[in-house]
């Protein structure tokens, strides 16, 4: 589980991220570099192709590519092949311009989430062209591989990322820099470059590109910090810029899994609020269903057995959405009345990226080498045991999870990180509308004041939406309202603003 989260799959509203929960899969080796100049020219925007396991979006989109420096120390050198998708503004003679999106990961493909997105803004999109990439290391832009579908499901059935003994915490860490080995032997070209600083001025390309004298985006989970980097690079260039379900930008690897125990469990206990239980009493029959599992996973009905590892990221997914409750409840009474695991299985699969032939995409591997190519954090395994007293007494359901990924998620990464904590200071920049969630279980409430305090006093302007989810935007109407007034019309907000 990841602060910045995985791009949902299903009926994409807000476009909210889900994280990663888990060891990761891969296959193939992306496309490598192309040589030559890095401008981007004049755009060649053609009927776009079907994504790899999705759908061909339809008549109304075109996608492109924008050829950027692979390192932006090299300008001359080899260039990478950023690509775009777009659908152009349905009113041409109110056009305000681009309107480009981020919609979290890190690892999102937005050529692929975009088109199932759009209808959530329709209204936007009378007057901007919606926009979207896939950023560096992702699906159409060079995407990051590491391992066969073979070597997921072998780590996903072996591997406890809860390690409760010698031999298996052994295996975890040996699993984590397996990982970063595969990363490295299919992708070794791209690994040092798909940073969050790199794509940030891709970002700026992209905006140059377009034809846009500023930068109009929409940045949700991961996509805020990919904003508020931007903004610290390129203050003047800040347009009209939203961050909604914000990632704490002063949290390190272990502040970002300290925020994520106490925001899960927040969620978790609002869950069980209000389906009438005892939030405690709820808390600790999980705690014991899942040591259960731990010990004895359960059947399921298609041969595979649910592990804890899964049964923990199936009871994560539907803590996104409080649309998605009642899959829990479900899920849940399964598991603890017919000793069976299909519904938390079939939720961890979604998550996961695994459909029912045993194919997984591969996000999960994105995800990784971009948070690994960012933080400096290379946490031990006894580092991480010994967060597991306080982690526990956060969230006795998410915490040692949390605890132990903060030593299995870089474990020996071949890519040395960039920094600490991101910056996200933009001095000069145009008022930038920072989106907090009271009820966010991903990147919890807190994170949201902080990025509009870093962003700096007449830049982050705070909104706070008293509600449960990942994202407010298309889920609360005042926000939603607020929001289209802020990139339609230019109406700020009033700092300090709540929608109830």
């Amino acid at each position: 589980m990841r602060v910045h989260g995985r791009a949902r799959r299903a009926a994409v509203l807000t476009g909210a991220a889900l994280l990663v929960a888990g060891v990761l899969a891969g296959c193939d080796s992306p496309a490598p570099p192309r040589s030559g100049s890095s401008g981007a020219g004049q755009l060649d925007w053609k009927r776009c192709e079907a994504p790899e396991g999705g759908r061909e979006p339809g008549s109304d989109w075109r996608c492109t590519t924008v050829e950027v420096p692979l390192d932006y120390a090299k300008p001359d050198g080899d260039t990478i092949g950023i690509a775009l998708i777009r659908k152009q503004a349905t009113r041409k003679s109110e056009r305000i311009g681009s309107l480009l999106f981020n919609f979290g990961g890190p690892g999102g493909s937005g050529v692929d989430i975009l088109p199932r997105a759009a209808g959530s803004y329709g209204d936007l999109n009378t007057r901007y062209d919606l926009v979207s990439f896939d950023p560096r290391g992702v699906a159409g832009s060079s995407g990051v591989r590491c391992r066969s579908d073979e070597e997921q499901e072998q780590a996903s059935r072996g591997i406890d990322m809860t390690p409760d003994t010698p031999a298996e915490e052994a295996a975890f860490v040996e699993d984590g820099a397996d990982f970063g080995a595969g990363c490295e032997r299919l992708s070794g070209t791209v690994l040092p470059h798909v940073g969050t600083t790199n794509a940030a001025r891709d970002m700026d390309a992209i905006r140059e590109a377009l034809g846009d004298r500023k930068l109009s985006y929409f940045g949700i989970s991961y996509g805020t910090e990919l904003g508020g980097t931007y903004a610290h690079l390129f203050p003047e260039k800040v347009g009209r810029v939203v961050l909604d379900a914000v990632v704490d930008p002063t949290a390190d690897t272990v502040g970002h899994a300290r925020n994520q125990a106490m925001g899960f469990q927040r969620a978790l206990e609002n869950y069980l609020q209000d389906r009438g239980q005892d939030p405690k009493t709820g808390t600790r029959r999980i705690t014991e269903l899942l040591r259960e599992i731990d010990r004895n996973p359960l059947p399921t009905s298609s041969g595979r057995r649910l592990n804890e590892t899964l049964a923990l990221t199936g009871i994560v997914t539907p803590l996104y959405s409080r649309s998605s409750w009642p899959q829990l409840t479900e899920a849940l009474d399964e598991a603890e009345n017919s000793g069976t695991g299909d519904g938390l299985l079939q939720l961890a699969d979604s998550y996961n990226g695994r459909d029912e032939s045993g194919h997984y995409d591969t996000q999960n591997h994105s995800q990784r080498a971009i948070s690994c190519a960012d933080t400096k954090a290379r946490p031990t395994a006894a580092e991480a045991r010994a967060l597991l007293p306080e982690f526990r007494e956060l969230s006795p359901v998410f915490g040692p999870f949390l605890a132990w990924d903060t030593a299995g998620w870089c474990a020996d990464w071949p890519v040395d990180g960039e920094h600490d904590t991101p910056e996200a200071s933009a001095p000069g920049a145009a008022p930038i509308l920072v989106v907090g969630t009271t009820g966010d279980p991903a990147t919890p409430y807190e994170g949201a004041r902080k990025m509009a305090d870093e962003l700096g006093e007449g830049v982050g302007v705070m909104l706070t939406n008293k509600g449960e989810g990942h994202g407010s935007y298309g889920g609360s109407d005042c926000v939603t309202s607020l929001v289209d007034a802020y990139f339609l019309d230019g109406k700020v907000p009033a700092d300090g603003r709540t929608c109830s």
